[in-house]
């Protein structure tokens, strides 16, 4: 279960994005914590919104050592696409249970990079959820992997043969 939930994490997050359901994307909140939702609005990305933006941009840790090269990197459209496939693969792949050992290295590298955007953290001087998420995804898709029960892991194992590093 725990595979499928961050599955659906990638992949909520996917459809905010695409769509702007209205959780990170299309959502003002005023300075007495209420908020509107305008779902589709135009920072949706099926309306020509900039998603990768907003977080690279506006969000990281201005201390990070690494702030300048995202900010950079936030700045550029193309990465859109790489940022929105990789949410849709890893999600799918990790609620399908197909595909987990890549899905679980391409999840763990976009998230140590959103680790990196918020360097230092400011709620303990290591760790924060995004390397938690990581150590997640590689516990659960190793241990599972030749108990997996739920998903479609065993079908997929049968069809790869050798190929194990795509399992």
């Amino acid at each position: 279960m725990t595979r499928i939930a961050l599955g659906f994490y990638f992949l909520w997050a996917f459809l905010d994005k695409l769509l702007g359901l209205g959780f990170s994307t299309c959502r003002t909140t005023a300075e007495d914590g209420s908020f509107t939702i305008d779902a589709m609005c135009d920072s949706a990305w099926v309306n020509g919104g900039h998603v990768t933006e907003g977080y690279l941009v506006y969000a990281g840790n201005v201390n990070s050592p690494f702030h300048d090269f995202f900010v950079d990197l936030g700045g550029q459209r193309w990465t859109d696409w790489p940022f929105m496939l990789g949410l849709l693969g890893v999600g799918l792949a990790l609620m399908l249970g197909i595909g987990t050992k890549v899905a679980a290295w391409a999840g763990g590298l976009m998230l140590l990079f959103m680790y990196m955007t918020q360097m230092p953290v400011s709620t303990n001087p290591v760790l924060d959820e995004h390397l938690i998420y990581i150590l997640t995804i590689f516990a659960v898709v190793w241990v599972e992997l030749e108990h997996q029960t739920i998903g479609l892991g065993r079908w997929w194992r049968g069809l790869v043969g050798s190929n194990t590093w795509l399992v």
